[in-house]
């Protein structure tokens, strides 16, 4: 079983916690963090722009990412919003097995 981290950026920290709410309710990640108040610098639509953000960073499975994905897009304010996956390469074994617990349930064995 691969587990990931899923970082997404979101425009305030109201809007983290109702999408990190949206997909942790559906058990399509087992728990989601927020950072609040970070800078962000990038382009959009030919102009730089500055903005503060929140991050929002969830402990899912690789084979959930497309569906999270989806979640994420549908209650995500943004029209491109940053939803991007990161290896979880190592863990603590009884964490792992609590992320898949509160995961959707699969067929696939942790062991």
């Amino acid at each position: 079983m691969e587990f990931i981290f899923v970082y997404v950026t979101c425009k305030d920290r109201a809007e983290a916690l109702n999408v990190g709410k949206a997909v942790v309710e559906a058990r399509l990640a087992a728990c989601a963090n927020i950072i609040d108040g970070m800078d962000s610098i990038y382009w959009w639509n030919g102009e730089l722009q500055v903005e503060k953000e929140a991050i929002l960073i969830m402990k899912s499975r690789r084979d959930l990412f497309t569906e999270l994905t989806e979640k994420v897009k549908l209650v995500h304010s943004y029209e491109v919003p940053c939803v991007v996956a990161l290896p979880i390469e190592n863990g603590n074994r009884d964490y792992l097995n609590w992320l898949m617990t509160e995961t959707k349930a699969t067929d696939i064995n942790l062991n």
